[in-house]
């Protein structure tokens, strides 16, 4: 094939193709974009003003605090009785005049406590039953905690 018949097969292809897309373009008459656009932002619109938006999470449960003061050898206001609903989350917080270690059995959570350091022990309720808080080298009750159900 010759290099001016190879041309006139390219240049008839682009014409070809032209010709084409003229056909087969979406038309202009009115009919056929007043139904198009407004489908168009029809659709587009509920998505962007709310359909996508998630609730808010809800609230996280309430913490509930017990605080524990130990002077001279005794616990302010005496052994604190607590009972917790399983599920709840506990802060334990234990101020003492002398340094030891706060236990809380059951759960084996430990913490230290010093003059001017509370021992803080936070933890989710998850075994149900009565559980003692002692000063653990002291060998000294300071709390009984229960979780019901």
């Amino acid at each position: 094939m010759s290099r001016p018949t190879a041309l006139l097969l390219v240049l008839a292809g682009a014409a070809a193709l032209i010709a084409l897309f003229f056909v087969l373009r979406p038309g202009d008459d009115s009919d056929e974009t007043s139904t198009t656009t407004p489908t168009t932002e029809t659709e587009t619109t509920p998505a962007t003003t709310g359909v996508e938006t998630a609730p808010p999470p809800p609230p996280a449960p309430p913490v509930q605090t017990i605080r524990i003061v130990i002077r001279g050898g005794s616990i302010t206001g005496g052994l604190r009785h607590a009972t917790i609903p399983k599920g709840r989350r506990v802060r334990l917080i234990v101020s003492a005049d002398v340094s030891d270690e706060v236990h809380l059995h059951g759960y084996d959570i430990s913490r230290d406590v010093a003059p001017g350091r509370p021992a803080r022990i936070t933890f989710r309720a998850t075994i149900t039953g009565r559980f003692e808080v002692e000063l653990e080298s002291r060998e000294f009750q300071i709390a009984d905690l229960e979780v019901r159900p």
